[in-house]
């Protein structure tokens, strides 16, 4: 392992995060990783790494960081500032980084989670299979917890780049996102409110964090014979659980298991783009069948694979 990153700033949450940690779920472990999990794989494909290395994800503001070896980088996710001894630099791109450098991935201006991929990614010891990091339970990344001033970052080995990489394109997040989403699965407690549930549009509120995002809009009643809770079941990412102020809240990634009763479940190719939506942006919901969400997986999963072949042409 090599010294690659010094922090001199870390923004207000950075953190060590991979694809996750997967098959702990029943032991209380929640899976973690990446929120965006688009964004995280082209950035560990523009610098050549694995698709299980460890990146850094930053949420709004992202690390100052000095450069401690010869590495190739890439940060893909919202759109930041992104600059390299004071220049701007692009995203979605590999860039060439040396001992002395000062990168700074800045404000995020369109989107709100930004992934920083070094080529060998970032060496912490793995737990549970994964090096991500589980702030609730403060284990994974560096120390469990998020970055600060003065952490040295290690990398894994890594050959520098032949030549750079770069996607020809990249994502822009609005400020109003559409999310396909399958009902239920206790879609019978909101009958009556399944129709507000897919025309009415909802904000995004300030409490939207790895946990989940909690959103604003029209009240979600429940059905009058409907219990105001079930009994705790396991969640996936993407669950829309209504809480007893009809307020709906999509589940992510950093919790096992849920008391309240779901309304629908936001498809795995959509979840990328909660990740990256912003306290005030607006979201709405359009109604898929399991049929076609099964569809959207598959070409979803074809999409990625035609993005790791152009990369690694």
């Amino acid at each position: 392992m090599t010294d690659v990153f010094r922090v001199l700033a870390p923004g207000p949450l950075t953190t060590v995060q991979d694809r996750g940690r997967v098959a702990f779920q029943h032991m209380g472990v929640p899976i973690s990783g990446g929120l965006d999990a688009f964004a995280l794989r082209v950035a560990n494909r523009l610098v050549a790494n694995a698709a299980d290395a460890a990146v850094l994800e930053s949420t709004l503001v992202g690390p100052r960081l000095e450069v401690l070896c010869p590495a190739d980088i890439a940060v893909t996710g919202a759109a930041t500032a992104l600059t390299l001894n004071d220049r701007p630099e692009p995203g979605w791109t590999a860039l060439r980084v040396g001992p002395g450098d000062i990168l700074d991935l800045g404000a995020a201006d369109n989107g709100c989670r930004a992934y920083l991929a070094v080529g060998g990614g970032i060496a912490v010891p793995p737990i549970m299979g994964s090096r991500a990091t589980y702030l609730g339970g403060r284990f994974g990344g560096l120390e469990g917890r998020a970055l600060q001033a003065g952490d040295i970052l290690k990398r894994g080995p890594a050959d520098l780049l032949a030549r750079p990489r770069h996607l020809p394109w990249f994502p822009l997040y609005g400020t109003t996102i559409i999310l396909r989403a399958v009902p239920g699965p206790q879609d019978d407690f909101f009958r009556s409110a399944l129709k507000v549930f897919f025309q009415a549009p909802y904000t995004v509120t300030a409490q939207a964090n790895r946990m989940g995002y909690r959103l604003e809009g029209p009240v979600l009643s429940r059905e009058p014979q409907a219990p105001a809770s079930i009994v705790s079941e396991p969640i996936v990412a993407g669950h829309v659980q209504v809480p007893a102020d009809g307020q709906p809240i999509i589940l992510l990634t950093e919790q096992t298991i849920g008391g309240y009763a779901k309304i629908a479940t936001v498809i795995t190719p959509d979840l990328f783009k909660v990740a990256q939506a912003k306290p005030g942006d607006t979201v709405r919901f359009a109604s898929v069948t399991l049929e076609a969400a099964h569809g959207a997986l598959g070409e979803w999963t074809a999409y990625l694979d035609r993005i790791d072949e152009l990369l690694s042409a």
